[in-house]
């Protein structure tokens, strides 16, 4: 059974930044396309990047493009999202997720099957 734990989550001030790690252990495939999303309080969870092993592909929300960078280590099966300029709208939970092996959009939560417990992030104006 496939197990996802973020990390790196916290209060920061307009402007900081942070970087989350969400590290996979367990299950049973040789690797995992990963994303992550995000959830304010009283909004919908939110998709936020995504990365595809294979293509090498890398995939942002309009709201973060620029700012984010999804990447990975594979070694350490970890995968990052580093979060610059940080904005007091990027407040909210983060949560990695893996995407199903034949999914279907990166940016559908639907497409996601495991996901991790999540980390709170808060900017501070």
């Amino acid at each position: 059974q496939v197990q996802l734990v973020e990390s790196g989550g916290g209060l920061v001030q307009a402007g900081g930044s942070l970087r989350l790690s969400c590290a996979v252990s367990g299950g049973t495939r040789s690797y995992y396309d990963m994303g992550w999303f995000r959830q304010a309080p009283g909004k919908e969870r939110e998709f936020v990047a995504a990365m595809r092993v294979i293509s090498g592909g890398t995939y942002y929300a309009d709201s973060v493009k620029g700012r984010f960078t999804i990447s990975r280590d594979n070694a350490k099966n970890t995968v990052y999202l580093q979060m610059n300029s940080l904005k007091p709208e990027d407040t909210a939970v983060y949560y990695c997720a893996t995407l199903y092996l034949y999914s279907g959009s990166v940016y559908a939560r639907s497409s996601y099957e495991k996901w991790g417990q999540g980390t709170q992030v808060t900017v501070s104006s």
